[in-house]
């Protein structure tokens, strides 16, 4: 009676390959609802790949125009203040593994293919970590998340019946804090800046939701959809959006709200490597290994003043 052994390594390898192949072809068309930092920042993949930093600058513009006679010798002048800043870019890894065992059971029946589950884990396992890094940064590599990103004016909700928590405020005392955000950053860039997007606590944002304005059935979010600084300016819509950990993002452990322009002249996301698998490799006698690499200098923001955090709008105890 002839025996029945596992394939080589070779077959094995051949068919690793083969099937990495298909199952990247897939994994990669995924779409994950949950991640937040795709539709919150823009994302920039221009730099090169293996360089060893991302240097940028942020700047202020400078200056005011002024009367003159004709006689005069002094002239208004405007200038650009500029600082520099320098982010090395690290490399991170996650990647899955086969068996000689399973590829051979996955052989056996022509035209079977392996599940992309673990391919799927592993670009899942990305997307939470570039999630984490351009939301809340990775202190050991000195990145900073948008939640915390240093040099933010920051300024503290309005004192409405001695609170400053949404929980506590009528209607009038949230919009105004939304609308105090957005036309802060206006002025206080002598109207160069206007924060098209706000940034809630999901706590928040359920307040928002459900408190109505007095004596109509809008809510308190119904109304700032269409009834803010920024729309009124603009004739264009306000982004409004729950995002999780803001909760405690603020001075003293307070929730946060953020308003912002989401534009990359602002602010973006240097992800120089995005996630890709390497070749297959046997790493044991018995074990097949995908690595995936990937390159990240994680979040800069080039205009500062284009953001602003608005800290105290909710308590721990709210938001918990």
């Amino acid at each position: 009676m002839k025996r029945r052994y596992l394939p080589d390594a070779q077959q094995a390898l051949g068919f690793a390959v083969s099937q990495t192949a298909y199952i990247e072809q897939q994994v990669y068309q995924v779409q994950y609802p949950d991640i937040q930092y795709p539709g919150l920042i823009p994302v920039d993949t221009s730099a090169n790949a293996w360089a060893k930093s991302v240097t940028y600058y942020s700047q202020d513009k400078v200056g005011r125009a002024a009367w003159f006679h004709h006689y005069a010798k002094d002239i208004a002048i405007a200038d650009i203040e500029r600082t520099k800043n320098e982010v090395g870019i690290e490399m991170g890894n996650i990647g899955y593994r086969w068996t000689l065992e399973e590829l051979g059971q996955a052989m056996m029946i022509p035209g079977t293919n392996l599940a992309p589950d673990r391919a799927d884990a592993a670009v899942r396992a990305y997307e939470e970590f570039m999630d984490d890094i351009a939301l809340r940064g990775k202190g050991e590599k000195n990145f900073n998340g948008i939640m915390n990103y240093p040099g933010i004016t920051v300024s503290f909700a309005s004192v409405e019946g001695g609170h400053t928590v949404w929980d506590q405020k009528s209607a009038d005392g949230m919009i105004a804090d939304v609308n105090n955000a957005i036309s802060g950053i206006y002025t206080e860039s002598n109207t160069i800046e206007m924060a098209d997007t706000v940034l809630l606590p999901v706590a928040a944002l359920n307040i928002a939701a459900t408190k109505r304005i007095p004596n109509t059935m809008q809510s308190v979010l119904d109304y700032l959809a269409t009834k803010n600084v920024y729309t009124q300016i603009t004739g264009r819509p306000l982004t409004i959006r729950a995002l999780r950990g803001l909760e405690t993002a603020g001075t003293g452990g307070s929730g946060r709200m953020i308003a912002y322009r989401r534009d990359p002249q602002v602010l973006k996301m240097h992800i120089p490597m995005p996630h890709q698998f390497l070749p297959v490799m046997q790493t044991a006698p018995l074990v097949f290994d995908v690595p995936g690499i990937f390159r990240v200098a994680g979040l800069e923001v080039r205009r500062p003043k284009a953001v602003r955090y608005v800290d105290g709008i909710l308590t721990s105890d709210t938001a918990s």
